[in-house]
């Protein structure tokens, strides 16, 4: 929840994450699960009175990749319209990519031109631009699918560990030929898997999103940090204090899509922001000369 002032600057009132995994089992079932419904109706629950308590005076619900490729997509949504009394919007994977990318580069202090990755649980978007945005593809890369899809063991076996990179990597290569391969521009990488990695990076005792917010992390740092995670059980990652719980299992698969990443843009650093989709959908859902919460 956030204000919006007459000069279109956002400012935090709260900022809340309860990581529900609404696409577990998607890649292999085609379908939500009724637990992961319930996971996501719980937390809508608690939203929704936060949200009356502070007077939202617009709310916008945006759904991505797991509601997209679900085949009972419907019964969510009735879910969300029922509980928070709003209708959950269906995104497509390109405006999940340009509202990363608008949450993304408002206020980032590393100069242009972007390509902003938004590494998610079912997708990660790709989008190239400077004051805007120029080109954009999202492709069926996640931590959880590639966990799902993959790294089965615990900790995965080198084998795992090969096909999930040999996925990833002709992936990451079809996404890079849709927005172009050209250089000079600054990598910056979004959402959990990203901050998580720059948090160990950084050697910090615990979270703190002012650190990691722009924090470069060096492509040597990434490619140590993930090869540690996958070498770890989710027991010992769960031993990182900035280690959330509901992203041991899957860290793995997330940070080896960012180092892939890397590898296949040749990119020698990555710049972290704590800024992302979620400030995206909140500049799209005023009107700018307005201020609203």
């Amino acid at each position: 929840m956030a204000d919006v002032d007459g000069s279109g600057r956002l400012t935090d009132l709260t900022r809340r994450l309860e990581l529900v995994r609404l696409g577990e089992g998607v890649d292999r079932t085609g379908r939500l699960a009724p637990a992961a419904i319930e996971r996501v109706r719980v937390a809508l629950a608690r939203y929704t009175e936060e949200l009356r308590a502070l007077g939202a005076e617009r709310v916008r619900m945006v759904a991505t990749s797991a509601s997209r490729d679900a085949e009972n997509a419907d019964d969510f949504r009735s879910m969300v319209t029922r509980t928070l009394g709003v209708a959950p919007e269906v995104i497509t994977g390109d405006e999940e990519a340009r509202l990363s990318f608008t949450g993304a580069v408002r206020g980032l202090e590393t100069p242009g031109p972007y390509l902003v990755v938004d590494i998610g649980g079912g997708s990660t978007e790709f989008v190239v631009g400077d004051s805007g945005v120029e080109r954009a593809v999202s492709v069926d890369i996640g931590c959880v699918r590639m966990t799902e899809r993959h790294l089965h063991g615990d900790p995965p076996t080198s084998a795992q560990i090969a096909a999930a990179e040999a996925d990833v990597a002709a992936t990451v290569d079809r996404a890079l030929d849709a927005v172009g391969r050209g250089g000079g521009r600054s990598l910056i990488g979004l959402a959990g898997s990203v901050t998580t990695v720059a948090a160990l990076a950084l050697g910090l005792e615990s979270y703190e999103p002012d650190r990691i917010h722009q924090a470069r992390i060096s492509a040597a740092d990434v490619a140590k940090v993930t090869a540690d995670l996958l070498g770890a059980s989710v027991a010992r990652r769960l031993e990182h204090p900035v280690m959330h719980p509901g992203r041991a299992d899957v860290i793995g698969a997330g940070a080896l899509i960012l180092r892939v990443i890397m590898e296949r843009t040749g990119a020698d650093a990555v710049i972290a922001s704590e800024h992302d989709i979620l400030d995206g959908i909140a500049y799209s859902a005023v009107d700018v000369g307005t201020a609203t919460s």
